[in-house]
């Protein structure tokens, strides 16, 4: 059940009804009560009259005690030092009270997180009881593989939707199997998680005659061979990359297990130089298969709040699972766009350098349009060129090409 901090009695009715499921408390006693005496809580929504340092000050003990229990804040009205502040507290998210749908996808969203949180094995012991609020201790590091000499995989994600997430695993997919002067051409498989709303087969204009979905009947007996069987082969001005392609039907979406993307990525790193992973926008059970599962972290972001916003949402997550912070890349689409914030403005919210800036280019959609990614049409274009730049920063400079044939699969 969400928790509801709000002041007024009416706004704290308002919000009630809208969420269905909730109990509202008017004090910070009665809220530290009711979350230190149950457990089982996951959400606790800040209403537009409560004070923004007692909500910083209850996300940052909830971040370090009880990271399952999720901080999302309403204000009617935010800057950008707000939010930065809301963010490093660990505030999941802030959210326009009088936009209801905003109010009720934010909180669906933190109940996700917290669930997928709580679904995690943990093995250690309860952090003591202190207020406000007591908790167990964080879960521990996810499964996070070594670097490999022999393959590398890089998984793209962003949280929010819309930016261009898609359009750079393309891109640098074939950007990597263009490779270098040293190198020459690299084996690159890329790989459409995005299960429900893919959009690499229209990116690149693949037929979608075999999908990860075909697996999903042998997903308990799959090898090299059964994969190569559903790889569709992209080819365009020198560059090869094999496509595993997402199902046609978004129903089919939830019959792709975890273990089933878990063994894919296992078997498709022993056959290749580098696997990129195009992903959801979402931390659901099969996207965290795929993190576990990765080398290199590629974090798109826009220069607009809601997605620094997530991004930093996204850090965040990625701290709680023990994702090394050395294989986080994140990059800047669109960087030049003239929205109103400054490139120390947007540090300032995801705390963290930016690796890459991708320009704006009307140039991206119409090369969606046509099924033909820019890094193969047009190497010398700027986004081309931006792209090549992170690939030769972050990869080709440092990855040995694959082994022949099969060997031992590894573990991580």
């Amino acid at each position: 059940m969400t928790i509801i901090y709000e002041h007024e009695h009416g706004l704290a009715q308002q919000l009630t009804l809208l969420l269905g499921e909730a109990v509202a408390v008017p004090t910070a006693a009665d809220l530290v009560e009711r979350v230190n005496s149950d457990r089982a809580e996951q959400l606790v929504l800040f209403g537009p009259s409560t004070p923004l340092a007692e909500a910083f000050a209850f996300a940052d003990q909830c971040r370090l005690r009880r990271p399952e229990l999720g901080v999302v804040l309403l204000r009617s009205s935010l800057d950008v030092a707000v939010l930065a502040d809301a963010l490093k507290a660990g505030v999941r998210e802030v959210v326009d009270p009088s936009d209801h749908a905003a109010v009720l996808s934010a909180t669906a969203r933190s109940l996700d997180l917290s669930r997928q949180l709580l679904s995690r094995p943990t093995g250690r012991a309860p952090v003591p009881a202190q207020a406000p609020p007591a908790a167990p201790a964080a879960p521990p590091a996810a499964a996070v593989p070594s670097e490999s000499a022999e393959s590398q995989v890089i998984t793209v994600f962003a949280a929010k939707g819309g930016c261009g997430k898609s359009t750079v695993a393309t891109n640098l997919a074939i950007t990597l199997a263009q490779g270098t002067k040293a190198s020459g051409p690299r084996r690159v498989c890329l790989i459409d998680l995005d299960l429900a709303f893919g959009d690499v087969a229209i990116m690149m204009q693949l037929t979608p005659q075999r999908t990860i979905a075909d697996a999903i009947p042998v997903a308990d007996r799959i090898d090299e061979t059964g994969l190569r069987t559903l790889l569709t082969r992209y080819q365009h001005g020198g560059a090869e990359v094999d496509v595993l392609l997402a199902p046609v039907q978004p129903a089919i979406a939830e019959e792709v297990t975890r273990d089933l993307i878990t063994e894919i990525i296992h078997l498709a790193r022993d056959m290749y130089d580098f696997v990129v992973i195009d992903t959801a926008s979402a931390f659901t059970e099969q996207m965290l298969a795929a993190l576990d599962a990765t080398h290199h972290y590629v974090l798109v972001a826009t220069p607009e709040l809601p997605s620094l916003k997530n991004l930093r949402v996204t850090l965040d997550m990625f701290e709680l699972l023990d994702y090394r912070r050395e294989a986080r890349t994140v990059v800047l689409n669109r960087a030049d766009s003239k929205v109103g914030i400054s490139m120390a403005e947007v540090e300032k919210v995801i705390r963290m350098p930016i690796t890459g800036f991708i320009p704006s280019s009307r140039d991206v959609p119409l090369s969606a349009n046509r099924g033909v990614p820019l890094a193969a049409a047009q190497p010398q274009h700027a986004v081309s060129v931006a792209i090549r730049d992170l690939a030769v920063k972050r990869f080709l400079g440092t990855a040995a090409p694959a082994k022949r044939g099969m060997f031992a699969r590894k573990k991580g």
